[in-house]
């Protein structure tokens, strides 16, 4: 069972995504031409945003120049009946981008996540990641045809005779875990990343491969990475991570014995640490996990749960 139900960012959107309406392609050629309907538009995976970092929002009535410069448009949902799109900008230079937006800035969700709203978080990851999915799928990856939005942009079809093929926006799922010392004092394992900062330290993830289940990947991975075996998953929560198309699966697992391997490729070390030294780094203004993250959550509770 997950330790308690805590949005986390990226999670909690209000939309309405309306599977049962989009399909219809006059719908959505209704509600774009809806003056109540709002179109949200971003360049390269980034938000526009204005002068107080908030990100764009344009009613359809003054968006005729963005929706006529854009290389995509889809359909998000529905917020309290009125449709709600976003755009893609990213073919077009920076300046102009931010032109047509009305916008001051390019920004990523996560450099914006601490001043959004959970529920504003979701959106703006949400139209970051189908519309990076639309830049990548361009091409039917069968024939090599060119590919043809529908479902109000959250499928793309094959454009070449005989082939017909359907493509569907794909998630990667991605385990994280946060593991237990067996026996005591309390501990859990964190690991330095290559590449991370001098003494930063996070819990271990890694994506889940084909004909894996979730628990067959964190096994994997504590081993492959770490080199210690983990009994006891316990599932924690999830976490959408369109950075692009993650789907990150939290748990907690407790360690066979306390023998750590790193394996020098992802890790370049890992040791155990107490709740009192992990408050300590609190204290000292380390970060415990990314604002943003799950391993934020998993630490957190864990770190509840000595209390």
């Amino acid at each position: 069972m997950r330790t308690d139900d805590r949005i986390m960012a990226y999670g909690g959107g209000w939309l309405d995504r309306a599977g049962e309406l989009r399909a219809d392609p006059d719908w959505i050629a209704r509600r774009l031409a809806d003056r109540a309907s709002v179109v949200l538009p971003l360049w390269q995976d980034r938000c526009l945003v204005g002068p107080d970092r908030t990100p764009v929002r344009r009613g359809v009535g003054e968006a005729a120049e963005l929706l006529a410069a854009a290389d995509e448009t889809v359909f998000l949902g529905l917020d309290a009946g009125a449709a709600v799109f976003a755009v893609d900008l990213s073919a077009r230079a920076e300046r102009e981008a931010r032109e047509l937006a009305g916008a001051t800035e390019a920004v990523d969700v996560r450099a914006l996540v601490g001043g959004l709203g959970p529920a504003e978080a979701a959106i703006q990851a949400y139209a970051r990641g189908l519309l990076h999915w639309h830049r990548g799928q361009r091409y039917c990856g069968a024939c090599g045809a060119h590919t043809v939005a529908g479902n109000g942009g959250h499928t793309r079809s094959c454009s070449g005779s005989g082939c017909g093929k359907l493509l569907f926006p794909r998630i990667e799922p991605a385990i994280i875990v946060l593991v237990e010392a067996p026996g005591e004092p309390d501990r859990c394992l964190l690991a330095r990343h290559r590449g991370a900062a001098e003494d930063s330290w996070s819990t271990l993830a890694g994506f889940v491969e084909v004909g894996e289940s979730l628990e067959d990947a964190v096994r994997r991975e504590m081993a492959e990475e770490a080199g210690v075996t983990v009994v006891d998953l316990a599932y924690q929560g999830s976490q959408a991570w369109p950075f692009p198309a993650g789907l990150m699966v939290g748990f907690r697992a407790t360690a066979a014995s306390t023998e750590v391997r790193v394996d020098g490729e992802e890790l370049l070390e890992a040791r155990w640490f107490t709740r009192d030294e992990l408050r300590d780094r609190a204290a000292r203004g380390r970060r415990l996990g990314r604002i943003d993250s799950i391993d934020q959550h998993l630490l957190g509770g864990w770190l509840a749960a000595g209390d």
